[in-house]
């Protein structure tokens, strides 16, 4: 299992999730009121902190809190979870920012590092995501990463409003890793030059 760890770059930090972010997920939640999307995974204000209980109590998850660096608050989460150390394959999700952190280099930064520990420190050969299939957005974010679509399961979500749905599900192996890795850092200079 990936230890809790701290990872940084670009101004972002990834550490351990604990209740101590509360207040600062609750409002960020709060910028684009993202818990009211029915097809993602983030809690609305007043259940942030029974959610980071939550994400703390799963045997298969090492959550993380977003932190932007520039102003030392929490800004959204992400997470390892679904880890599976003998087939050394894990998947990266309960992935949500703060809207106005949408487009900039906060998700790329937090791919490159989650990606980076995943392949190269904990040498873990698969990392997968999953998506609502009516989420296009994160569907285009997750392909703009290099991942590669392995399909759709059928009737294995549910939403918040109670109705079953699909997933998207895609994955990225070690041996993918390295071009991926260049064209993440490639983003991110772009980023850099504006």
């Amino acid at each position: 299992m990936p230890k809790p760890i701290t990872l940084s770059q670009n101004n972002v930090t990834l550490e351990p999730l604990t209740q101590k972010h509360a207040c600062d997920l609750a409002e960020a939640c709060q910028d684009g009121e993202l818990w009211q999307t029915v097809y993602t995974s983030v809690p609305s204000p007043e259940n942030m902190a029974d959610n980071i209980h939550k994400a703390d109590v799963m045997a298969d998850r090492v959550a993380f809190a977003v932190i932007d660096d520039t102003t030392g608050r929490a800004i959204g989460t992400t997470s390892f979870y679904n880890i599976m150390p003998k087939v050394k394959r894990l998947d990266i999700g309960y992935t949500w920012y703060a809207k106005s952190y949408w487009r900039t280099q906060v998700n790329t930064t937090c791919k490159l590092l989650l990606l980076t520990h995943a392949f190269e420190t904990s040498d873990y050969l698969t990392v997968g995501w999953r998506t609502d299939i009516i989420n296009t957005q994160s569907q285009r974010a997750i392909e703009r990463l290099g991942a590669n679509k392995d399909g759709v399961i059928r009737g294995d979500r549910l939403r918040r409003n109670g109705v079953i749905t699909d997933s998207v599900v895609y994955s990225m192996t070690q041996d993918e890793w390295t071009d991926a890795k260049i064209h993440l850092q490639h983003k991110l200079t772009r980023y850099e030059q504006r």
